[in-house]
């Protein structure tokens, strides 16, 4: 039996409807907590320099910093999080 038109439309329309609850059932939980004072100067820095130049930036200051760091060893498969 195939669907018809609306049909289709229905059940496209009821999928996102799904998705969109799920996606919101989720927390969205930053990787990095900014302070306030860091997030209005990036906000500014996005207004001044755009948004593609400032990720840049700030990508290329975090992995310089991580790569500080011994992350060798480390098992992302691992739960639970140390918040030193």
């Amino acid at each position: 039996m195939k669907a018809t038109d609306i049909e289709s439309k229905k059940f496209d329309k009821a999928l996102d409807e799904i998705l969109d609850l799920f996606n919101n059932l989720e927390s969205d939980d930053p990787i990095i907590h900014f302070g306030q004072d860091v997030m209005d100067n990036i906000e500014r820095a996005k207004k001044k320099y755009g948004n593609d130049m400032v990720d840049e930036k700030i990508n290329t200051v975090v992995r310089e910093m991580l790569s500080w760091l011994d992350l060798d060893e480390v098992d992302m498969e691992e739960e639970g999080n140390s918040d030193d």
